[in-house]
């Protein structure tokens, strides 16, 4: 039996790292392009630590990884390009990665906001 496709659009998983004054702004350009999951957690990491070991503060980061419609991935890239550009609060690193495979129709129309494959209960 041959695998059934029912995903009309592949998905991405998108990550960024920002400072954190600044991540509820990224999160609401991401909710905008049709995002229905992120995960928003507190960052650091070796460069973090070495300035902390130095009595300097370092200012604090947030990861932000959502998934995100492989048709919406380039333009949120873009639009994070473009503040990334402007510097300091706003700059921080985002990409995307492809995710090969999800798990269950009903899944897949929530996290690709596909309404066509979602239950609805009318």
């Amino acid at each position: 039996m041959e695998p059934r496709n029912v995903a009309p659009v592949k998905l991405e998983l998108f990550v960024a790292v920002v400072r954190k004054t600044k991540a509820p702004f990224y999160s609401s350009i991401i909710r905008s392009h049709r995002v229905n999951l992120q995960l928003l957690t507190t960052a650091s990491g070796v460069t973090h630590l070495l300035l902390n070991s130095l009595g300097l503060i370092s200012e604090p980061k947030t990861l932000i990884a959502g998934v995100v419609r492989e048709d919406e991935a380039q333009s949120v890239i873009d639009i994070f390009k473009e503040y990334f550009a402007k510097g300091g609060d706003y700059k921080g690193i985002a990409f995307t990665t492809e995710l090969t495979s999800v798990i269950g129709t009903l899944v897949y129309g929530f996290l690709s906001d596909e309404k066509t494959t979602v239950k609805t209960t009318e």
